[in-house]
């Protein structure tokens, strides 16, 4: 569903590929975002533990916790590196829907999971931290409907319209084709929500943002995709850029892409959709990451068309553009194109690129000095 994308998104199967609600837009949900994204929520406790009394003593001593499992800890990371996609690409979705053409949608503005919504290995492990058979509010975009009339992350969704949301294994799926009629006509939704065993009647104004949701991919390599409709990162970009700013870089540029039907007009968009949603799943398949993975390089002029627009939607959202070429250079040298399966194989043409972005961030800084709209 489109609840928002970032389908933050994080992963697939992994987290699934159709795992998350994403935002709900009038096409289907997206409790994702999104991707962003997709976004998940991170629940800092494992079940009770349970007292256990020693032999010989007279009161029941509670028993040391029992370390987190191995799925448990897995699972935790993902969703602890999804959430924090969701919360770098939420500002780039939410500022930028005039510059994201065609894809952008009227979303509710939050992400929603079930134990379902994780891969089979994981199931007992998401259970442990919170999920059961209902979904839970897992991400709130800043700023939306959503947020701005108090859903909360941990909500139980109960109902929309009148209507009692779905439960259990196809929970999202369904709960999409619940969402998708009352969001037609762009009009607030009902919902109810239980929060604390009580029940909440909300009303949740829909939120124009661009319909991208932005994935985590669970390997790795230094490397991100997008195939017309979404954005992946991989956990390797992730641990390599040095801060969130650096990660606003590349998602920016990445839904750039997107907005400009890149992958489109290179005729790669089943190419990068299948990588991407293998690397949503929690053991993707390696051997398809290969070289390249297939996928032809872009040309100078497509890279440097995203890199223009990546910088005012960086700008629209908030962030600051200054250290994009400090950025841009180290993963080059780090992982130039001779590297088969990093960045810069897919993105080759680092001195144009970085010339480019030059000429258009003193254009950026001379339409801020001067009060004029940031549009390209």
């Amino acid at each position: 569903m489109a609840v928002s994308k970032v389908n933050v998104r994080t992963p697939g199967s992994a987290l699934g590929p159709d795992l998350k609600l994403k935002l709900a837009s009038k096409s289907g949900l997206t409790l994702r975002f999104a991707a962003a994204a997709a976004l998940l929520l991170l629940l800092g406790a494992c079940a009770p533990q349970s007292q256990l009394t020693a032999p010989g003593a007279n009161q029941a001593a509670a028993a040391p916790a029992a370390a987190p499992s191995a799925e448990q800890t897995a699972l935790r990371n993902m969703i602890a590196m999804q959430d924090r996609l969701f919360k770098i690409a939420s500002p780039l979705l939410t500022a930028n829907a005039p510059l994201c053409k065609g894809n952008a949608r009227y979303l509710l503005g939050f992400t929603a999971k079930n134990k379902y919504s994780y891969s089979k290995a994981m199931a007992s492990a998401a259970q442990s931290l919170g999920y059961d058979d209902r979904l839970q509010v897992t991400d709130v975009l800043p700023g939306s409907g959503a947020a701005n009339n108090g859903v909360q992350r941990g909500d139980y969704l109960v109902s929309a319209g009148d209507r009692p949301i779905p439960q259990g294994e196809n929970a999202e799926r369904l709960t999409a084709t619940v969402l998708a009629p009352l969001m037609a006509g762009k009009m607030p939704v009902k919902l109810v929500l239980q929060r604390g065993g009580a029940p909440m009647n909300v009303t949740v104004p829909l939120t124009l943002a661009c319909s991208f949701s932005v994935e985590l991919g669970n390997v790795d390599t230094v490397n991100a995709y997008s195939d017309g409709s979404r954005v992946l990162v991989t956990r390797g970009m992730m641990n390599f850029a040095r801060s969130d700013e650096e990660l606003a870089y590349l998602i920016a540029r990445e839904i750039a892409h997107d907005a400009l039907a890149h992958p489109g007009r290179q005729k790669m968009v089943k190419t990068i959709g299948d990588i991407i949603t293998n690397l949503m799943r929690t053991n993707p398949d390696a051997t398809t990451l290969a070289g390249t993975g297939g996928i032809l390089p872009y040309g100078q002029d497509m890279d440097a068309a995203a890199d223009t627009l990546s910088l005012y939607m960086l700008v629209r959202a908030g962030y600051s553009i200054d250290n994009a070429p400090a950025f841009w250079k180290r993963l080059a040298a780090a992982y130039p194109a001779s590297v088969p399966n990093g960045y810069t194989a897919i993105h080759p043409s680092t001195a144009y690129r970085l010339a480019m972005i030059g000429k258009v961030t003193q254009i950026i800084n001379a339409k801020k000095a001067a009060g004029k709209p940031l549009l390209p």
